[in-house]
């Protein structure tokens, strides 16, 4: 006899406790048989995959009938997902849709191809270029009417000095836009604004917004997004938003900051058509502001005397730039 029948403390035979772990072992195979023959599936070629299998493929057959779903309903009662919302899921929402139709869909117009992928998209003749803006766009548009007009590409220059998208009481341009395109139906829009801008916009309630707040910058933002809007005529024409080059007035760059910054918002949702033009790249790489960069090997004066202008030489070096990216969406 056995210390343990000799307490009076033995319960169970062994036969009793083999039948035991024998029952524990169907209930599991019943309830995990098709996660067994899930990892199986995952097991490279061997003996470990077969051996998974064997045990899997009877444990799924078992969990497919009614006891095993009951079994998982039972033990769903367990499981931390009981409080998630199935009207949440990835796959509730389909495919192009949007969770709940609370967040705007991210459609392929968000991404440039050009880099996503080494390899360019098929390129379509440039024959029509406008080049537009405020005073920044001067002299670009002439200095890219030069290069371009011996090319046979019309080229229209059409700038509206002193006017801004913050500040609407010399041109709106949102009509503005809408009108020029209206006028020349443009392949491609170049646009350099940016000089004059800070001014209070009115905001959702009528009240005027100072700059240069989140809410001022949104503002901002959705008046560019109108402008690009049109200047993209649907899926007609590619847009090449220049930014505006850091200013020497510490007042100034913090605007020329949230202007930038602004457009960038707006033109996310078509950043296949829209191309932001980064100016400081080439006039500000370090953030500092100078009158002078590197050009041909020597240090050479690019911008005006009112430290916000481009000068001659200074829209030259642009132009090589900005017609390197135009070159990557069209032939001339």
């Amino acid at each position: 006899m056995s210390r343990f029948d000799r307490e009076g403390v033995r319960h169970f035979t062994a036969r009793q406790s083999v039948l035991a772990v024998a029952i524990v072992a169907a209930i599991l195979l019943v309830l995990s048989g098709g996660s067994i023959l899930s990892a199986a599936d995952e097991e490279k070629p061997g003996v470990e995959k077969d051996l998974l299998h064997a045990i899997g493929k009877p444990g799924s057959t078992l969990a497919d009938n009614p006891l095993g779903k009951a079994s998982s309903k039972l033990t769903s009662k367990l499981s931390p997902d009981e409080k998630l919302d199935p009207g949440q899921s990835f796959s509730a929402a389909g495919p192009g849709t949007v969770t709940a139709g609370q967040i705007p869909p991210v459609t392929p117009s968000y991404f440039d191809p050009v880099e996503l992928d080494d390899r360019a998209p098929p390129r379509q003749p440039l024959e029509s270029l406008l080049v537009t803006g405020d005073s920044l766009s001067q002299p670009l548009d002439a200095e890219l009417a030069r290069r371009l007009t011996p090319e046979g590409i019309d080229v229209t220059r059409d700038a509206h000095v002193g006017t801004g998208i913050s500040n609407a009481s010399l041109a709106d341009w949102g009509q503005l836009s809408a009108a020029q395109v209206e006028e020349h139906h443009p392949d491609a829009v170049v646009v350099f604004i940016g000089a004059n801008e800070g001014y209070p916009m009115p905001g959702p309630d009528g009240k005027d917004v100072a700059c240069c707040s989140p809410e001022w910058a949104a503002i901002y933002a959705n008046r560019a997004r109108q402008v690009i809007t049109n200047y993209r005529q649907g899926e007609k024409a590619k847009v090449y938003w220049l930014t505006v080059p850091l200013p020497r007035d510490p007042a100034r760059q913090r605007i020329a900051s949230v202007v930038n910054q602004a457009v960038a918002v707006a033109a996310q949702p078509w950043r296949s058509q829209v191309r932001i033009i980064d100016t400081d790249e080439y006039f500000a790489p370090d953030g500092k502001y100078s009158d002078s960069i590197p050009v041909d090997g020597e240090e050479q004066i690019v911008r005006e005397s009112d430290g916000i202008h481009l000068n001659d030489l200074g829209s030259s070096v642009l132009a090589d730039h900005l017609l390197d990216r135009i070159d990557l969406d069209f032939t001339r």
